[in-house]
């Protein structure tokens, strides 16, 4: 039997890094079109090149939402088709979250159409739609927050509270700096601070927050993939360097959506003894499978730790993995393993460092 890595896991990648460039062009094409109504120009930055700037921002952050809902429907891990990318809340997966994302894009998509044909579209119209669409910027921001995978890491929040400052300090500059009513400029100045304090609240109290994936909507099955942890009183320490000899028995199971899972199942005959298991998801191929996803866990004898993590090298039958107990505590767990397909049979060793 061979495993291989597939391109699974570089759709997701596509998916998280272009979702996030998306969201960064679409907040400088935002904020340089709001301080671009103030008329401001420089010798070196004239009043031209602003708008310039704002228009290519905006074709360029579609571009890459474009990127973002292919390879989205590429990966093929979440139920999520080209037609949920652009009618809002039918999909399975995370409906409202996932929905705000096609309102968004919809947006997007009007502001090129009635840009295209601004000739034949009444002045007012065109501005009014122009300015409905910069509606696209926050729905895009809840929507990357609320659906996202890296929702609960530090930088995700750190660059969602860095695209809200920047906004928020565009609106701020054209209320100051503008004129206009005195009653829209102040209301302007409240919604500047208002709106991101809001986000930074729901944010704290959802997103943030253990079991936001099931709240969100996520399906049954697919929580199901995820590994539970296993939270003890006291964490022991890890296990020192070893090399082990394992054995054990390997299983291979066809889901309804033809992907394969194998589950590696394993026992260490030597210190610190215990049990491992492997488990890999992907397309089958040949007496194997194209790894989309896959994961590790390792319950150490001598502790009775519960360690899982994830695969981060693979290459034939020697998997490479980095798991963590509940405590924090890392090991690297490199197996070399002898796959006998005929009798589902599996040896080979263990080892970290």
């Amino acid at each position: 039997m061979t495993l291989a890595a597939g391109n699974g896991t570089t759709f997701w990648y596509l998916t998280r890094g272009s979702g996030v460039v998306a969201l960064i062009l679409l907040t400088a094409a935002v904020g340089i079109g709001i301080v671009n109504a103030l008329r401001w120009r420089t010798d070196s930055w004239p009043r031209f090149a602003l708008t310039d700037a704002h228009r290519n921002l905006t074709l360029l952050s579609i571009v890459f939402v474009a990127i973002h809902v292919v390879t989205t429907v590429a990966d093929g891990y979440a139920p999520i088709g080209l037609l949920d990318a652009v009618v809002p809340f039918r999909s399975p997966y995370r409906p409202l979250w996932l929905g705000l994302g096609a309102v968004s894009f919809d947006l997007l998509l009007a502001l090129v159409a009635t840009s295209l044909m601004r000739g034949s579209i009444p002045a007012r119209v065109w501005r009014g739609l122009h300015w409905l669409a910069y509606a696209a910027w926050p729905i895009a921001l809840v929507h990357s927050l609320g659906t996202g995978s890296d929702a609960q890491t530090g930088w995700l929040q750190a660059l969602g509270i860095g695209c809200l400052l920047f906004v928020a300090a565009a609106v701020l500059a054209r209320v100051a700096l503008g004129d206009g009513a005195r009653a829209a400029r102040v209301g302007g100045a409240a919604a500047a601070v208002a709106v991101p304090l809001v986000l930074l609240v729901w944010d704290h109290g959802g997103p943030v927050r253990h079991g936001w994936a099931r709240r969100a909507g996520t399906p049954a099955s697919i929580l199901a993939r995820k590994r539970v942890r296993v939270v003890r009183a006291t964490i022991p320490k890890p296990p020192t360097s070893f090399t082990s000899a394992v054995g054990g028995s390997v299983s291979t199971d066809i889901g309804g959506d033809g992907l394969a899972t194998v589950a590696i199942s394993l026992q260490l005959s030597d210190s610190p003894r215990g049990a491992a298991r492997i488990e890999l998801r992907g397309i089958p191929s040949g007496d194997g499978v194209q790894m989309t996803a896959g994961g590790v866990s390792f319950v150490p004898a001598t502790t009775g730790a519960v360690y899982t993590g994830r695969i981060v090298s693979l290459a034939g039958t020697d998997v490479g993995a980095s798991v963590r107990d509940a405590s924090g505590h890392r090991l690297r767990l490199d197996f070399s393993l002898s796959i006998d397909t005929a009798s589902g049979s599996v040896s080979g060793t263990v080892s970290t460092a």
